[in-house]
């Protein structure tokens, strides 16, 4: 065993985030350095074990690593030389002890006691002190929370405060725990956009923030930082006590669904939680979630339990587990009562099973927003000189029924029913005649048509056909019978088609002058549409006669359109749709524009030549037409949204695709929305909004499972990796990682290599040295298999590089070595390429030979640099090289 052994553990370990793989690498090199009998060595891999166990989520652990390595300094400070770290730690423990009901309060106390007496000794201000004196009091409810706050406002920060953002976060919560969320708002608001570096920033002071944006009015600012710091919290297990903040975020603001989902991911932790009080938060935050959940008429739902401790994985009804997660916080919250001798943390799990809503619905992105009623300006009411009078007036039965009819026939069905309902009041008194108990007979069938009650509109029609009939008035007979006809065939009753055609052939046969001859045309065209039988459709409407009813000729025109496009005869179709559009605009009624705009829009959007100005025009018209929330508009959005991107605008593509989504999700169908989401989260990314299309990546990744969709689920994990690694994730290298081991098996080596390769940037970025090297090494493989000797020759020189800051000279010399060998690989034919990839080459060999000493060599590697940069008119470079040439020569010198 070797203290070698001990600095590479410690080494590999600072690549790790804080966790059980971390911690399980620090324990070793501990173990090791104990076995070296180094003691200063385990010393310092002690203090850092203790960091580990506390950014790990073990913080109980940490008390005894603490203890030991304190207990060295005091003995022999000249030899255990830490005291800051250890005074640094100090705060933490003294917090950390407070979080385990059996541990008595005296000893917290006593520590703090310590920790006031060792910083007095060195000289340090009392700040940090008395913050955590705050940070008891405030734990137990003891009215001294606010003297040692405004100590600590007073004192003087040093070098043992907490960060620039750590210590407003602490004040904050004290200020929201007293109602004083302006005067939070106003202490955390100078750092809020502040670059903060520290590992519990800025997430913490995003998650301390969330009550005092809640109740300030700021809802936006609420929303965006939930969001940006439970994306943090949700991989550390250190932090299920943030978690819990973000589950009652969740409940108070309609944000159910999301709540839940953060339940089910983190329920598991529960069975590792780091702290008894953090179990405790979380069990009463998840518990007001799952409340909400059942009061929004989900309480049938089932959350997944992980297996644990004998215990197998099992889906959990959610009231019972409702139950029983409230039962567990009041039970921890009267332990931490009997250990503290108050009733705060149990008043605390009340006040957090009980909360009401603050606000009935937060949207956390735009395509979570409750669609407005336009997105663009709706249609002002049309001008139509009201023929009819006052319906209050009218006491005559047929005149009703007659104004009903020409209302209908307008689509006027306000109007319409206004009628009805005078016939209704007037029939209360006045016995209808039998035609006139058809006739409303008839017109209830249209009711319940409207309200898509579609047995119910069938059973009217048929009696209304049957009474129409015994009274001889074949008219109205037929009439009943189209409609019957529509209906049976929407409700797959293969009696409909054969209806529609009996009542189609009695109308042209019996023309009335009144336009019920194309009527029945138009109705059985359509059905036939419906059943994708184009042929058939095409041939009824040539039965129609132009001058039957001309109003109807918008209609005409559509349903052609769509019969020529299921015929494949796009050209067609677009000439047929054009002439429907210019009769809806010159009809009465302009919302007749909409349909025939959009379905024309779409289609020349999806021709060779793509999107244009006329299809967004198109759409715009047909937006402006539409009055009301609509799956035609959520299609609207959509159309325009894809045209947006399209036309590389994705930045105007956005808000369409996002209340294209939010329109479908709003009318209940999801499954429109699945794609567009990958969508919004390509113009996302396009337009640097990166939060925004990662995290509407990850809400498209589970959905797609289909067959199909294969592709798209790919687009989306590639959309999703671009986003992390803007965002300075770890998790990019991973998400390129997986789509490299994908093409792989699909045979797809440049793929391989091109993800392999931002796998290593990314890691490269956040200077985890080691693995980059690694991936690196497999992308130069896959450069080799696909034939690429750039990528062999640049992956290769980066592999050196990585290798050299990790500390392994010697490895990263024969790297080197095989990236200048890779070099006459390089085509003859790109002399440019070849000079600057070598010049390249050249100048990281010398920073690397330099290194291990070989100053000559480098030396003259970045002489080569110089050369090769300056024959390119590379004046920068150049000149970077040539500065590393001057102070490997001054070494040399020396």
């Amino acid at each position: 065993m070797s203290t070698d052994d001990v600095y590479a553990l410690m080494a590999r370990s600072q690549e790790l985030p804080y966790g059980e793989a971390k911690t399980v690498l620090v324990e070793d090199a501990l173990r090791r350095a104990e076995a070296t009998g180094d003691e200063v060595l385990a010393f310092h891999v002690r203090v850092r074990l203790t960091d580990a166990y506390r950014y790990g989520g073990e913080p109980v652990k940490a008390f005894a690593t603490f203890s030991r390595t304190l207990a060295e300094h005091d003995r022999d400070p000249g030899r255990y030389d830490e005291t800051h770290g250890l005074l640094w730690q100090m705060k933490a423990i003294v917090s950390s002890l407070t979080l385990f009901p059996e541990i008595p309060l005296d000893r917290t106390y006593t520590v703090l006691d310590d920790m006031e007496r060792r910083y007095k000794a060195g000289g340090h201000s009392l700040q940090a002190v008395y913050h955590y004196r705050n940070v008891v009091a405030r734990h137990v409810g003891d009215g001294s929370a606010d003297e040692w706050y405004a100590k600590w406002r007073a004192a003087e920060r040093d070098a043992l405060s907490d960060c620039e953002g750590c210590d407003p976060t602490g004040m904050a919560r004290h200020l929201v725990e007293a109602g004083r969320h302006e005067e939070a708002f106003e202490i955390a608001a100078p750092v809020l956009n502040a670059t903060l570096t520290c590992n519990e920033q800025p997430q913490s002071i995003q998650t301390a923030m969330l009550p005092v944006y809640l109740r300030t009015g700021r809802a936006e600012q609420a929303a965006d930082a939930h969001r940006r710091a439970y994306r943090v919290h949700r991989a550390r297990l250190a932090d299920l006590s943030d978690v819990a903040e973000h589950l009652e975020f969740c409940a108070i603001t309609g944000n159910e669904a999301r709540g839940l989902e953060i339940v089910q991911r983190h329920l598991g932790w529960l069975d590792r939680a780091p702290s008894v009080h953090a179990e405790m938060e979380f069990c009463a935050a998840a518990a007001l979630v799952l409340g909400r959940v059942a009061a929004a008429g989900h309480g049938d739902a089932t959350v997944r339990r992980p297996a644990a401790d004998g215990r197998p994985a099992a889906d959990v009804p959610l009231p019972g587990l409702r139950t029983e997660l409230a039962e567990r916080a009041t039970e921890l919250a009267g332990r931490f009562d009997a250990r503290n001798e108050t009733s705060h943390q149990g008043d605390r799990v009340r006040a957090v099973l009980a909360a009401e809503p603050v606000a009935e619905f937060v949207p956390l992105a735009a395509h979570h927003r409750r669609p407005a009623l336009a997105q663009a300006p709706a249609a002002p009411p049309r001008p139509v000189a009201d023929a009819d009078g006052d319906l209050a007036a009218e006491n005559d039965l047929d005149t009703l029924l007659d104004i009903a009819d020409r209302r209908r026939t307008r689509r006027d069905m306000p109007r319409t029913l206004a009628a009805w309902r005078r016939f209704d009041v007037l029939a209360e008194t006045t016995e209808p005649t039998p035609l006139q108990k058809a006739r409303r007979l008839d017109g209830k069938g249209v009711e319940h048509a409207v309200a898509d009650e579609r047995e119910a509109a069938a059973e009217c029609w048929e009696e209304t056909y049957r009474l129409f009939g015994e009274l001889g008035d074949e008219t109205r007979r037929h009439r009943a019978l189209g409609r019957l006809g529509a209906m049976h065939a929407r409700l797959d009753d293969p009696r409909g088609l054969d209806e529609m055609i009996t009542a189609a052939g009695y109308f042209t046969s019996n023309p009335t002058g009144e336009g019920d001859a194309t009527g029945s045309l138009l109705r059985l065209a359509t059905a036939y549409v419906e059943l994708d039988r184009p042929a058939d459709a095409l041939a009824t409407l040539d039965r129609v006669d132009p001058d039957d009813d001309p109003d109807s000729a918008g209609e005409l025109w559509f349903l052609r359109g769509q019969a020529l496009l299921m015929s494949a005869d796009a050209d067609g179709a677009c000439a047929a749709l054009r002439r429907s559009v210019d009769a809806a605009r010159a009809s009465d009624d302009p919302e007749q524009v909409a349909p025939p705009a959009l379905l024309l829009a779409r289609t020349l959007a999806r021709m060779e030549s793509g999107p244009d100005d006329e299809v967004i025009a198109l759409i715009d018209e047909g937006l402006a037409a539409l009055s009301g929330p609509s799956p035609m508009r959520a299609a609207a959005h959509s159309e325009r949204g894809l045209a947006l991107l399209a036309l590389d605008r994705p930045a105007d593509a956005a808000a369409d695709l996002a209340e294209a989504i939010a329109g479908w999700t709003a009318e209940g169908l999801h499954e429109q929305a699945i794609h567009l989401r990958i969508d919004l989260a390509a113009a996302y990314l396009s337009t640097g909004r990166h939060l925004e299309a990662a995290e509407t990546a990850e809400e498209a990744l589970p959905a797609l499972t289909a067959p199909g969709d294969a592709e798209a689920e790919r687009r989306c994990r590639l959309i999703l990796a671009h986003a992390q690694k803007e965002l300075g994730e770890e998790d990019a290298a991973a998400s390129f990682t997986s789509l490299a081991q994908d093409a792989a098996g699909e045979g797809r080596h440049d793929a391989v290599a091109h993800f392999l390769n931002e796998a290593a940037d990314v890691l490269t970025n956040l200077d985890l040295d080691g693995q980059a090297a690694e991936r690196y090494a497999e992308a130069a493989e896959a450069y080799e298999k696909a034939g690429d000797p750039y990528g062999v020759v640049r992956t290769r020189r980066r592999r050196a590089m990585s290798l050299l800051w990790t500390g392994d000279a010697d490895a990263a010399v024969t790297v080197a070595d095989a990236a200048r060998a890779a070099l006459a690989g390089l085509p003859p034919d790109n002399e440019p390429a070849r000079v600057w990839e070598t010049a390249l080459v050249s100048y990281d060999q010398a920073r690397i030979l330099a290194q291990v000493g070989r100053l000559p060599e480098a030396a003259s590697a970045a002489s080569a640099a110089v050369d090769g940069f300056t024959a390119l008119d590379q004046t920068d470079p150049a000149e970077e090289a040539a500065r590393l040439r001057d102070d490997i020569t001054a070494a040399m010198e020396r």
